[in-house]
């Protein structure tokens, strides 16, 4: 049993749910749409990231012999529950807003159409795989716009909360825009660049610092990058100056040095002049250790000559803002829409679609939510990615998620790319007749029972 794609990866309440709806005989139609209520503090727009990993679930959905034995044997289900198992598969059709895409509040970015019990069983890894990678993915963003054209790194494995977690938030960073990663397995699994450098226990065991930049040398001609805060920065620089010659005449180029402690910005301005007096301009100065987009910010704005940053913990566990209050709700049964009208927590119902409008600059200017069948103008974000189960077309490669995430990015007018809340939050428009339907479905509920 792989405990990932294993279907007993749910709530309980997914299982008895479904044993209620075998039980009823509640197999219609029905339609589940994911959103986020609002945005978390300091946000001002959030990027859809997860659905290749949402399909991959779908299509590899089912009740293998360990799953349907531990079912029979849990005391829980009735006896027969076990053989509606066996045979499920997801036949259903799932629309969706492509990766890489800015999103509001209320606005569907998923939209599953499938029989109530299957629809309901995905609930809660759909909303695990799509949450976590659209957190990153927003929070990556925010350093991509405040570094433009820096080398940005995913250094989080070590510290992200499982390595599931690790290699995803690799994925959702690279298609914000991020450079690329250190996590090794997201090289083979999904074609993302790698970058590393050297460990500090290199350094430490060698008995002289020089002879441990010499050494690493010798073994990685190609990737000359010296990590030189081990124990005096400046003059771990004087020491890669002094081995140049030896390395040049050996036809190794010093490709750049790594700063990860202490004041990053005087120890970027102290070694760029070291490394500038003798010659090696060309040499990068990669920053690492504590870093966000708000830090990099920081450095960007005091002049520190940092040409690349490696950015971990608060990237693989979006610090200041690490959960969304998104949510997967039944819109639709059984061809009738349904309203959840809890306070504070109320629904849009039926099926919906959201059209995008720009500005004459070609800037965003706001997004209309409507009913599906409410055809308007505007550019309609959700589209068709499966029908009866399968796919409508294979999965685009994520150097294309990748550019599209950059186009979206360009467009995002200039009080959304702030880091702090914007005065001027992003407009979206919920049309009239979504607007009439919930008051009519209210009334509806309201209405005395008739004898």
């Amino acid at each position: 049993m792989n405990p990932l794609t294993s279907p007993l990866l749910t709530d309980l309440y997914q299982l008895t749910m479904l044993q209620a709806y075998f039980a009823q005989g509640m197999q219609e139609t029905a339609v589940f749409e994911f959103f986020v209520r609002k945005l978390p503090p300091n946000r001002n727009f959030l990027l859809a990231a997860g659905l290749e990993q949402a399909l991959d679930f779908l299509e590899q959905l089912r009740f293998g012999d360990e799953e349907l034995t531990w079912v029979e044997q849990s005391g829980l289900f009735r006896k027969d529950f076990g053989e509606h198992l066996r045979g499920l598969r997801f036949t259903g059709d799932v629309y969706a807003v492509p990766e890489g895409t800015p999103f509001f509040p209320h606005e569907p970015v998923l939209r599953v159409v499938a029989p109530m019990p299957q629809a309901q069983l995905v609930e809660s890894r759909l909303i695990n795989l799509v949450h976590y990678e659209t957190v990153v993915a927003s929070k990556a963003a925010r350093s991509v716009l405040v570094a433009p054209g820096k080398l940005l790194v995913d250094f989080g494995l070590r510290r992200a909360h499982g390595a599931e977690a690790g290699l995803l938030a690799a994925r959702a960073s690279y298609i914000a825009g991020y450079s690329g990663t250190a996590t090794v397995l997201a090289a083979p699994r999904f074609g993302i660049p790698l970058f590393g450098t050297m460990a500090h226990s290199f350094v430490q065991a060698h008995a002289d610092e020089a002879a441990a930049f010499a050494d690493f040398a010798q073994v990685f001609p190609a990737s000359t990058v010296f990590l030189i805060d081990t124990y005096d920065t400046e003059a771990a620089a004087r020491k890669v100056v002094a081995l140049a010659p030896q390395l040049q005449q050996a036809g190794i180029a010093i490709k750049g040095v790594r700063l990860d402690s202490g004041d990053l910005a005087a120890h970027a301005c102290n070694v760029r002049r070291i490394l500038d007096a003798a010659g090696l301009t060309r040499a990068t100065i990669f920053a690492s250790g504590n870093l966000d987009e708000y830090r990099v910010r920081e450095l960007l704005a005091a002049g520190a000559p940092i040409d690349g940053f490696g950015i971990g913990t608060s990237l693989v566990t979006s610090s200041d803002a690490p959960f969304l209050d998104a949510v997967y709700k039944l819109q639709e049964y059984a061809g009738t829409p349904r309203r959840k009208r809890s306070s504070g927590k109320a629904t849009w119902p039926g099926r919906k679609q959201v059209y995008r409008h720009y500005r004459d600059d070609g800037l965003l200017d706001h997004d209309v939510v409507t009913l599906e069948a409410d055809v308007q103008p505007g550019q309609p974000l959700l589209q068709p990615v499966m029908r009866g189960g399968c796919r409508l077309q294979a999965a685009p490669g994520l150097d294309a998620l990748r550019a599209h995430a950059k186009r979206q990015l360009a467009i995002l007018p200039q009080h959304l790319r702030e880091l702090a809340s914007s005065t001027e939050p992003y407009r979206v428009e919920i049309a009239p007749v979504l607007q009439e339907l919930a008051a009519r479905l209210d009334q509806q509920t309201r209405q005395p029972a008739t004898v």
